[in-house]
């Protein structure tokens, strides 16, 4: 029997990762079709991609990067990640605003998919490493993040109806 640390602050980032990486393979498995409808879920997935990430990187940066820059030494990975962070934002925001599900529009998503599983693997290789070292208390930052998230997808989703 192993002994499996409890769910902290890293395992819920980690698992938005995943679930936001499902979403841009669903993308890719669609975006090659021309049809009408295709365009209408390309639209809906990639609005669903950036109200994840968009609520995602605000927890990220609301809640779990100034502890983790309190924490630990190494501020350059930090500041790479809101780096990140920021360029994320203006592809979500070309994405919100393109009036055309079309070729560019498909673009922005890969590239933004990109960024994104380069951003996730310095945060898994490098950065969480980092913080379950630290003397954080992840367990219960994971519990803020969680309500945190919560309210922000509520926020958003109400925003957006």
């Amino acid at each position: 029997m192993s002994t499996r640390s409890p769910p902290d602050a890293c395992t819920l980032l980690d698992s938005d990762h995943r679930n936001v990486k499902k979403l841009f393979n669903q993308y890719d498995e669609i975006s090659g079709s021309k049809a009408k409808s295709s365009m209408q879920t390309r639209r809906e997935l990639a609005e669903q991609i950036c109200l994840e990430l968009t609520v995602h990187a605000q927890v990220e940066e609301e809640i779990f990067y100034p502890a983790v820059r309190a924490a630990i030494k190494e501020h350059d990975l930090l500041d790479e990640a809101e780096v990140e962070h920021a360029s994320v934002k203006d592809l979500i925001t070309q994405i919100q605003g393109a009036s055309e599900v079309d070729d560019m529009f498909d673009a922005k998503v890969k590239v933004l998919g990109e960024y994104i599983d380069h951003h996730v693997k310095e945060e898994r290789n490098e950065m969480f490493p980092k913080a379950r070292a630290s003397k954080l208390d992840l367990i219960a930052m994971r519990e803020e993040l969680q309500v945190r998230k919560e309210q922000l997808m509520t926020e958003l989703e109400g925003a957006n109806a």
